[in-house]
C-alpha cells in the first residue's frame, strides 16, 4: 500500500500563483525568498503557527496568535509586531490571494538574518524575519492513517520542550522517516516513561468503550484542535480523559484518531500491524468530526 500523509491535500493549480507575505511585502512564489544567513534556515531558530480558513474566518485565530507570542517569548525572540499587526498581515495576505475558505496559512517568525554563520543569537542583528505562506488547501485522505511506534521519543522540557512549536523539528522528522521505513504513514511517539504520547505531526487519541483518551499533555504540543476536541466531548456527554496509557491499551482500542489544524480529525486504521477496531473511522470519531465541523461553522461570539 502506498503511503499517505495527514497533510495530504487535493492538487490546486491556483497555488502556483499565490502571493507570499515576506517582511511586509507580498511576493510571487518564485520571489518569496529569505537569506541563507537567516536564523531559521541556518539553525531552525524560530517559531510558527498553522491556521485554517473556514467560510471566511480563521479558526481560533486569537488562540493561535497567543500561542505564537508565548513561544516567541519562551525563546526570547521579539516578533517586532503586535498581535493585531500580525493578524492584519494575515488578512492582507488572504485578501491579496482572494481566499474565502479551504485555505491554510503557515505563519513563521525567525530571529532574522545573522552577521556570521554561527549559533549565538547575538549574531542575529537585523531583527526578525516574518513569512506567511497561504495556500488553497482541501484535505484529501484516501484511507485511514497507518502508524508505527518508533524509538524517537518526546523528551523532557529541559532538552527541547515538546510544547514549543519551533522550527527545530528534526526529532519529529527522524521519527517520520523511521515510520516510513517500517511501512507506515506517520510515527507514534512515546514519552520518556514509555507511555503513548503523540505522532510526529499530530496529537493522538484512542476510544475505548465509549471513552476518549489522550495523553496527559506533558510531552506534546498543546494542540488547539486537541483542546477543542476535549471541550466538545465534555460538553456533549462523551467521557474524555487526559491520562497515561500504553501500547497494550492502544492496540485493543475500538477507535483511534489524530487531531491537527490541517486535517481536524484523521482516523487511524492500523498501528504496528494491528488493525484498530474494524480499520475504518469509528462512530465516536464520526460524532466528534460532526461536532467540530459545527463549531468552526458557528457564527463568532459577540465582540469577536
Amino acid at each position: 500500500m502506498s503511503q499517505v500523509s495527514t497533510h495530504q491535500a487535493e492538487e490546486d493549480e491556483r497555488n502556483e500563483s499565490i502571493l507570499i507575505w515576506v517582511n511586509g511585502a507580498l511576493k510571487p512564489r518564485a520571489e518569496a525568498v529569505v537569506s541563507v544567513y537567516d536564523s531559521g534556515f541556518m539553525l531552525g531558530d524560530g517559531v510558527w503557527e498553522g491556521i485554517r480558513l473556514y467560510d471566511g474566518r480563521w479558526a481560533f485565530l486569537d488562540e493561535h496568535i497567543e500561542r505564537l507570542f508565548e513561544a516567541a517569548k519562551a525563546i526570547d525572540l521579539d516578533i517586532g509586531r503586535s498581535p493585531e499587526e500580525v493578524k492584519a498581515a494575515l488578512l492582507e495576505t488572504q485578501a491579496a490571494n482572494g481566499m474565502h475558505t479551504d485555505a491554510h496559512a503557515r505563519l513563521m517568525v525567525t530571529r532574522g538574518v545573522k552577521t556570521r554563520p554561527f549559533q549565538h543569537p547575538g549574531f542575529s542583528r537585523s531583527g526578525p524575519t516574518m513569512v506567511i505562506i497561504m495556500e488553497h488547501s482541501r484535505p484529501k485522505l484516501p484511507r485511514p492513517i497507518r502508524l508505527a511506534t518508533v524509538p524517537n521519543i518526546r523528551g523532557l522540557p529541559m532538552s527541547q520542550d515538546p510544547k514549543l512549536n519551533s522550527h527545530s523539528k528534526l526529532n519529529c522528522i527522524l521519527a517520520c522517516i523511521a515510520a516510513e521505513k517500517a511501512g507506515a504513514d506517520e510515527a507514534l511517539m512515546l514519552d520518556v516513561h514509555g507511555f503513548v504520547n503523540t505522532t510526529n505531526a499530530c496529537n493522538f487519541f484512542i476510544v475505548r468503550k465509549g471513552e476518549v483518551w489522550t495523553s496527559t499533555g506533558d510531552y506534546c504540543l498543546p494542540g488547539i484542535t486537541r483542546r477543542k476536541v476535549l471541550e466538545l466531548c465534555r460538553a456533549n456527554g462523551i467521557p474524555a480523559y487526559e491520562r497515561n496509557f500504553g501500547l497494550l491499551e492502544t492496540y485493543s482500542a475500538d477507535e483511534a484518531f489524530l487531531t491537527g489544524t490541517f486535517g481536524a480529525q484523521t482516523p487511524v486504521g492500523m498501528i504496528d500491524g494491528r488493525v484498530i477496531g474494524n480499520g475504518q473511522m469509528g462512530p465516536v470519531t464520526e460524532r466528534i468530526r460532526a461536532l467540530y465541523k459545527a463549531l468552526v461553522s458557528a457564527p463568532p461570539a459577540p465582540g469577536r
